[in-house]
This record gives structure tokens, sequence and C-alpha cells, in this order.
């Protein structure tokens, strides 16, 4: 078997040198691709924190304007329920004086009016 020679040994260094160099290149190429997929997801979690914010704040807006749409209907519902009792209230009233005087004395005069009588349960007692 024959030794190789200074080229072939300087070759082969130099091939295992490039080799080396390529290695080290692609190395550095795969972790380049990790740092831009590591900063693809975290731009797009901002992005989506953006958007949650965003949508949420929208909700926020229409709920409010929901709200006050409705609450003031509910205030005017309030108001004519409110003008309602006072009217049926002022009515009763005007009644109650109205039949006052005849309900007072229908009262009295049934209860100063009065008949005794046996009740129909009750047995007579002979001596």
């Amino acid at each position: 078997m024959q030794r190789p020679s200074f080229v072939q040994t300087t070759q082969q260094s130099q091939g295992i040198q490039t080799l080396l160099e390529a290695e080290k290149e692609a190395a550095k190429v795969v972790q380049k691709a990790r740092q831009y997929r590591v900063q693809k997801l975290k731009d797009a979690r901002s992005e989506a924190a953006k958007e949650i914010e965003s949508y949420k704040t929208q909700k926020q807006k229409d709920y409010e304007s929901y709200e006050a749409e409705h609450k003031s209907q509910t205030s005017t519902n309030q108001h004519s329920i409110d003008e309602s009792t006072e009217s049926q209230l002022a009515d009763i009233k005007t009644a109650v004086e109205k039949h006052r005087s005849s309900v007072i004395d229908k009262i009295v005069k049934r209860v100063t009016q009065t008949e005794p009588a046996m009740h129909k349960n009750l047995k007579k007692i002979e001596a």
C-alpha cells in the first residue's frame, strides 16, 4: 500500500476544510431560519393580540350603544308606567272622597241595626 503523497494529503485536507466550512455555513442558515420562524411566531402572536383587543373594544362599544338605546326606552316605559299609576291613584282617591259619607253611613247603619237570633246550629236547652 502506498502512502498518500503530500499533494493528495493537502487536497484531502482542503476537501475536509471545505466540508467543515459548508457545514458551518449550513448551521448558520439553519439558525437564521429558526430565528426567522421564532420572530414570525412572535409577530403573529402580537398581531393576534392586537386583533383580539380591537374586537373586544368594538364589542364593548356595541354593547354600550345597545345599552344606551334600550336604557332610554326603559326610562320612557318607566315614565309612562309611573304616569299611569299616578292617574289610577288619583281616580281611586276621587272615588273614595265621593263615596266616603255614604259608605260610612252604611257601615254605621249595619253595625247599629242588629237582630238578635240564635245560631242555627245551636240546640235549645229545655229546663
